[in-house]
């Protein structure tokens, strides 16, 4: 109690210093596996086994594992293709999303909240469960083991929850606005593009984060729908140093660390944008 009453007269709740220490402590336990990955990928195999929770030093230091990345697989195209995947398939549903969004938003016609309950019963169910119907498709289609394929089920899969998100963001912005600038003259889709979008710039680096980093680590559709040498993604890559009998883990740790780069780099790039993003959803 003590304690208690001294943080109280310096200004600081007992309550507040409980989240942060649950917050720090969450910190801690989402970081410590990806900081085990990035640290026994720079050492030896008998350091791994011996001692995982080590920092690498001189004698156990070792680039072995991004040696063996490097001349056993072709991890560059493998980074193509999940990079293509991941762009377009971001492009379209941030396009798609935040059109169907301002649609559902903006306008009011008859069917309007049966339409909001269908996307939200997209995101209620995995898309993974037509994955048998999902194969057909693509099967019909001559689809197989093409990007394409891996293109369209993750926009069928990521536009669900960027309406949703997208479409409370929307509602959001002042009718003023939009308003003047139809006094103006300006078209539709002018006031779409140059009034609306820039506005809600937290809410779609929001919804891309949310998207690209789901579609980054996928490793069901591209091995049931492009399983090739030419179209395996990274994640689908990786599989090929882990054996039935023996796993090569320095290969194993190189090439989660190389997979792990581009989702830091996304978040780096837009973690102003997504906090903002998401505290304006919560304080909505």
């Amino acid at each position: 109690m003590p304690s208690a009453r001294r943080l109280s007269r310096a200004g600081v709740a007992p309550s507040r210093v409980l989240v942060h220490l649950s917050l720090i402590g969450y910190l801690l336990l989402a970081l410590l596996p990806v900081l085990l990955v990035l640290m026994n990928s720079f050492k030896s195999r008998d350091a791994i086994f011996s001692d995982p929770l080590s920092w690498p030093t001189s004698e156990t230091f070792s680039l072995i594992g991004y040696t063996k990345v490097m001349a056993r697989s072709d991890v560059w195209m493998y980074f193509q293709n999940s990079f293509i995947v991941t762009v377009a398939s971001l492009f379209f549903i941030l396009l798609f999303g935040a059109m169907a969004a301002w649609g559902i938003s903006e306008y009011r016609y008859t069917g309007n909240r049966w339409l909001r309950f269908f996307f939200a019963f997209g995101i209620m169910v995995p898309i993974r469960l037509g994955t048998v119907s999902i194969l057909q498709i693509m099967v019909g289609l001559n689809l197989v083991n093409t990007l394409t394929a891996l293109v369209l089920v993750y926009v069928a899969q990521g536009l669900p929850l960027a309406i949703m998100i997208l479409s409370e963001f929307m509602a959001q912005v002042p009718g003023e606005l939009k308003d003047a600038a139809r006094c103006d003259g300006i078209d539709e889709f002018r006031i779409f593009f140059q009034v609306v979008v820039p506005l809600i710039r937290p809410a779609i680096a929001t919804v891309a984060v949310f998207t690209m980093v789901p579609i980054w680590n996928d490793l069901w559709f591209p091995l049931i729908l492009a399983p090739s040498e030419k179209t395996q993604t990274i994640t689908l890559g990786i599989q090929q140093f882990v054996g039935q009998y023996a796993t090569d883990w320095n290969a194993v740790l190189a090439s989660l660390s190389l997979a792990i780069v581009p989702v830091v780099t996304l978040y780096a790039l837009f973690s102003r944008q997504l906090i903002r993003g998401i505290t304006a959803g919560a304080v909505k």
